[in-house]
């Protein structure tokens, strides 16, 4: 069990072998798990990766995936997460060097808070049969047809008003080619932010850039900060930014109760799954997210990101200021973000909103990838239309999720083929995933919705029985 025992007097550290706030002092000392725990502060973190301990408390400021998403990890094993969201760990190893501060003491097990070692191992050789097979190189013809398949439908979209100018029906047209091409663009994007299209980081960082700058007008730093740490711990509350509502809605089965103890009413609750319709797929993408990318951009000084954003809406107006003018092309994208926010909350919401939310519950990682989604079943149009950020899967069926989740780095075209190696071993160890089809995937969002507001303590219920159930 992980936490277990004390310090045995010949595993003290020499002095100065602690490790200071800046980083590692020498690597020589070993620690117990309960020791490790106790540095998971945010002027006092620690985590473990390969059982070396590591000080990251500066570094975390310094970290490329931003400083949230590592110390979610502090005071715990972040081998798992180390190992999925590098390609090339030994490349990455070299920066660590400097934070070594010890090793696990020889009697601590490798996991901690008594994760199942047979399942963790067990992924860890999948892991190794999937770098050896080959499924995490991608196809550049997939991705290359991909974006050109999102330009064609730009130019045809424009090409629609040129040719047989901007009655109200062409206008419609154009703007439903538009969102789906806008909607597609996210998902690309999302490939390339996961480092899982080209070989060289860098030139994944510069296509994301093009994609989510240039065609979508949107921060890729934005995105990878928030994103990241989805994927790091999906579906824990403070630490999966998808999951803050903004005391909006309540979600899942242990918010609501907690509300309803401390008498928090920012809304109608018992109304959520009505509003829902009102003001979460309307609204998210062209206004939520779109005050919060400029204000990211802006108060990080992040201008490179902007000029690409800027560089989207340059494009905009000069395509479609000839037909609508200023405030008609105004009016043209943000009815485009519209539709693709119905789309776009539709897809991600299905996988997450209706299954465990709940606080940090320090499970292997994949039984807490597998809790937090769910799987849509497989057919064209769900492959086409869910293709992204969505992450459905395990069985041979849609295959985003738990590969998304599991494997962040491998190309999408590749999920079918490891597939059945992850359903095998979430048999062998009973960890239970599920598979719906789109049409519940969809009832089952409006459905979570209605029984989380319905969780919420009623004045003069007992909250010790509320939390029984």
């Amino acid at each position: 069990m992980g936490g277990g025992g004390q310090q045995t007097e010949s595993s003290e550290p020499a002095k100065g072998d602690r490790g200071g706030p800046g980083g590692g002092r020498g690597g020589s000392a070993v620690y117990t798990w309960e020791e490790v725990q106790k540095h998971c502060h945010r002027g006092d973190q620690w985590l473990v990766i390969d059982r070396k301990v590591y000080n990251i408390t500066q570094w975390a400021k310094r970290h490329p995936g931003g400083i949230r998403v590592i110390s979610h990890f502090a005071g715990e094993d972040a081998t798992e997460a180390f190992v999925a969201f590098h390609p090339d760990p030994n490349f990455v190893r070299k920066f660590l060097k400097p934070l070594l501060i010890g090793e696990l003491a020889p009697t601590e097990p490798s996991q901690d808070h008594g994760k199942n070692t047979a399942l963790v191992q067990d992924f860890r050789a999948l892991r190794h049969r999937v770098e050896s097979e080959g499924l995490l190189r991608a196809r550049p013809l997939f991705f290359s047809l991909y974006l050109g398949h999102i330009l064609l439908l730009e130019a045809l979209a424009l090409g629609l008003l040129w040719v047989w100018g901007s009655s109200w029906s062409l206008t419609l047209l154009c703007s439903l080619m538009l969102a789906t091409s806008q909607a597609q663009a996210s998902w690309l994007q999302h490939d390339f932010g996961h480092l899982s299209v080209c070989k060289k980081s860098s030139w994944n960082h510069v296509l994301q850039k093009f994609v989510i700058g240039h065609l979508k007008g949107a921060s890729a730093n934005w995105w990878n900060h928030r994103h990241f740490q989805h994927h790091a711990k999906p579906n824990v509350f403070s630490k999966d930014p998808d999951v803050n509502s903004l005391h909006v809605f309540v979600l899942g089965d242990k918010q609501p109760v907690e509300y309803g103890i401390k008498k928090l009413k920012y809304m109608p609750y018992h109304h959520q799954h009505q509003y829902f319709f009102l003001i979460g797929p309307p609204l998210l993408i062209p206004v939520y997210f779109h005050i919060q990318i400029l204000r990211t951009m802006f108060l990080r000084q992040d201008w490179v990101d902007l000029a690409w954003s800027m560089s989207f809406y340059l494009r905009i107006f000069c395509c479609y200021y000839p037909f609508f003018g200023f405030f008609g092309s105004v009016a043209l994208i943000s009815f485009v973000r519209f539709l693709e926010s119905h789309w776009f909350v539709w897809v991600t919401q299905m996988n997450h909103l209706p299954m465990e939310m709940d606080h940090e519950r320090h499970q292997d990682w994949l039984t807490m990838q597998l809790s937090a989604t769910c799987n849509i079943e497989q057919s064209t149009f769900n492959d086409w239309f869910m293709k992204q950020i969505s992450h459905l899967t395990v069985v041979c069926q849609t295959v985003y999720t738990v590969f998304i989740c599991l494997f962040p780095t491998m190309p999408r075209h590749n999920y079918h083929l490891v597939a059945p190696l992850v359903r095998a071993l979430c048999e062998k160890h009973g960890v239970p995933y599920q598979v719906k089809t789109l049409q519940k995937g969809i009832t089952d969002v409006v459905g979570k919705l209605r029984t989380s507001s319905h969780l919420q303590l009623r004045p003069g219920q007992d909250k010790a029985k509320q939390f029984d159930r």
